[in-house]
């Protein structure tokens, strides 16, 4: 069965963006765009909520072609231009969109249906409310936080609506020269 993989920048504090949806005080450099590009190639399919599936495809598409595109643009606008798209969303319609399936309800149902097609994993890149959703119905497999050295005070926080106990296995950690760390866990199944 396919993993569901959750990827998450995070303050130290545990907020996801500022009030406003601030997210420029995540770090990212070359090193954190290297280890990012090693997880694509073993996922064909990547899941977002609607407002960041619009923020992806306002920029992914085109982004690869500029005349100053990085390695890293280039390479991740050819991996999404290739990858299913799954959008958890009540308000857009599939009609128009190409290789996207929009998910509206039956939340378990349907993600589950997707998990067990044969292919590649699953990444949700970002989508802090489509994740409290998936999270909510126990749908992630893994997590991947990168736990950025800074204190927001408040903002969108990571997890939202988790109203039992759920026991996490630490896989693996990385440290990143910009001073960002990587956290990487599965869920305990009982």
């Amino acid at each position: 069965m396919r993993k569901l993989i959750f990827f998450m920048h995070t303050s130290l504090d545990g907020f996801v963006a500022g009030l406003k949806g601030e997210m420029n005080w995540i770090k990212f450099d070359d090193e954190l765009f290297d280890f990012v590009d090693t997880m694509t190639p073993k996922a064909d399919t990547a899941l977002y909520g609607r407002v960041t599936y619009e923020m992806m495809q306002n920029y992914w598409p085109h982004a690869g072609q500029q005349p100053n595109a990085s390695k890293h643009e280039k390479e991740h606008a050819a991996w999404y231009a290739k990858v299913s798209k799954v959008v958890l969303s009540r308000t857009i319609s599939e009609k128009g969109l190409t290789n996207t399936k929009v998910v509206s309800d039956q939340l378990a149902d349907n993600i589950n249906a997707i998990k067990s097609q044969a292919g590649k994993n699953i990444l949700i890149f970002g989508s802090p409310t489509a994740s409290h959703s998936l999270l909510s119905e126990g749908l992630i497999d893994e997590f991947w936080l990168f736990v950025n050295p800074v204190l927001l005070g408040e903002g969108i926080p990571l997890f939202k609506g988790v109203t039992e106990t759920t026991n996490l296995n630490l896989i693996e950690t990385k440290i990143f020269a910009c001073g960002v760390i990587a956290l990487h866990y599965e869920m305990q199944h009982n």
